[in-house]
Order: structure tokens, then C-alpha cells, then sequence
């Protein structure tokens, strides 16, 4: 997992939406989080997988935006985005293991045409009653 520096992030505070009396209105604990894809000290495969994931937070010219604002506190909305930048950094990271098409064996293809057997004639079974 490639760790991020915290120097490589801009934070801006700024004014926190929604509830909270006074100390919304005189009080700026909500932050702006910025990180630069391309100038960031991560591997080249890492930059290129975050600037391929189809996230709006993502601008056009690679720069990652967050905003957090859950708490009160500066450090804590700091420390908030920094988390969040570090998960989706993670999810980056993870390189998928390439799946190789199998055959199905001659057992389970058999097991299968047995089960569609039965379930034929118990189906079957479920018609009208004739004469």
C-alpha cells in the first residue's frame, strides 16, 4: 500500500454547511483538502489507476477534492480527510488478479443435467390430472 505524504496535501478552511448554531457562522473547521495525482511522491502504476477510477471527486486536470466537515474541530476534519484520501489511495493500489477461463469438468457437467432431470420431472408432475 503506498502511504501519502501529508506535506503533499493543501488544506484550506473554510466555512462548515448545515446546523450548528453560532459557532457555524464565526467559526471556519471545515476543510478543503487538495492532492495533486500527478506531483504526489506515489508510484507511476498507483497515479494511473487513481486517475483512471470514475470518482467526481477527481478533477479534470488529476487534483483530488475533499471536504470535510463531520466535527467541530479543525484537526479532526483534517485528520478526517486525510483518512478518507489514504482509502481511496488504497483502493488504487490493489492490483486484481487476472482471471483464467476453466472448463468445467466432465463430474459437474453431469451433476448438473441430473439436477435439470429432476427438476423436469418434478415439474412435470405439477400438470393436470387426466382421465
Amino acid at each position: 500500500m503506498a502511504a501519502i505524504d501529508p506535506a503533499e496535501v493543501e488544506f484550506s478552511a473554510i466555512r462548515a454547511q448545515g446546523p450548528g448554531g453560532q459557532n457555524v457562522n464565526k467559526v471556519s473547521c471545515a476543510v478543503h483538502a487538495r492532492f495533486d495525482i500527478a506531483a504526489s511522491s506515489l508510484p507511476e502504476h498507483v497515479k494511473e489507476r487513481l486517475l483512471a477510477l470514475r470518482d467526481g471527486r477527481i478533477t479534470g486536470e488529476g487534483v483530488i477534492v475533499l471536504k470535510a466537515q463531520a466535527s467541530r474541530s479543525l484537526e479532526q476534519n483534517k485528520l478526517e480527510a486525510l483518512r478518507r484520501l489514504q482509502e481511496l489511495v488504497d483502493v488504487a493500489s490493489v492490483v486484481q488478479t487476472v482471471r483464467r477461463p476453466t472448463r468445467p469438468t466432465r463430474g459437474s457437467q453431469l451433476r448438473r443435467l441430473d439436477a435439470k432431470a429432476r427438476s423436469s420431472r418434478t415439474k412435470a408432475l405439477r400438470g393436470k390430472v387426466g382421465d
